[in-house]
């Protein structure tokens, strides 16, 4: 592991969007711990990155088990699996910075907005984890398979959470994934991204778009 950078735990890395992040974030140079339910099939998923990226820092584990041994987590799993996700390593967090990417997309009709009672798939991960968490809610208009392509990605993360220093962290996050981070205030303020993802799905269908995202106009590049 690179000891300049945390360690990350990427809970539902086995999935599209969470193998593609852990992915690229190994090549960045992160210690990157897959967390599953199944710590057999984190540890294949954990095996098929190294492969492809000798010399990576790449394992397997379950999901509380990855987030123990991890110090920063980020949450990659649908917006179905989140409340038993989080209630799985609620116990494990100790304090440490959760990265929730959650969309609470509602099938079938993924292109219409359909937010939960409370507010927001953000604020949802806030009551499961309690006040002390150090929650951000970060990469909700990135498509999956535009990360798995490789280099720069043509979308902005808009990244919300309640302490900037935490955002920053994500930011870099961001960054080192081929992506500029940018703050958008606090994480009440997720609404606006999770809305913005069926409406992007939206696009996608109408006019057929591989995978549109957001770019913030008028702001240097950071």
């Amino acid at each position: 592991m690179n000891k300049q950078r945390p360690s990350l735990a990427v809970i539902g890395g086995t999935g599209n969007l969470g193998y593609a992040l852990a992915g690229r974030w190994a090549r960045a140079g992160y210690g990157i711990i897959i967390g599953s339910r199944s710590a057999d099939k984190a540890a294949r998923a954990a095996d098929e990155l190294q492969a492809v990226d000798e010399g990576t820092s790449v394992e397997g584990r379950s999901n509380a088990d990855a987030v123990r041994a991890a110090d920063v987590v980020v949450l990659t799993v649908p917006f179905s699996a989140q409340g038993a996700t989080l209630a799985e390593i609620a116990g494990a967090v100790n304090g440490k910075l959760v990265v929730d990417t959650t969309v609470p997309l509602a099938p079938p009709k993924v292109a219409r907005v359909q937010l939960p009672d409370t507010g927001s798939a953000a604020l949802a991960a806030r009551k499961a984890l309690g006040d002390d968490a150090r929650l951000v809610s970060a990469f909700h208009n990135v498509a999956a398979h535009k990360l798995k392509q490789g280099g720069h990605v043509d979308c902005d993360i808009l990244i919300f959470g309640d302490d900037p220093a935490d955002r920053d962290i994500v930011v870099e996050l961001a960054r080192s994934a081929g992506m500029r981070g940018i703050h958008c205030g606090p994480l009440a303020n997720s609404v606006a991204a999770e809305a913005l993802t069926s409406i992007l799905i939206g696009i996608n269908k109408r006019y057929k778009a591989d995978g549109a995202g957001i770019r913030i106009t008028g702001i240097a590049d950071t």
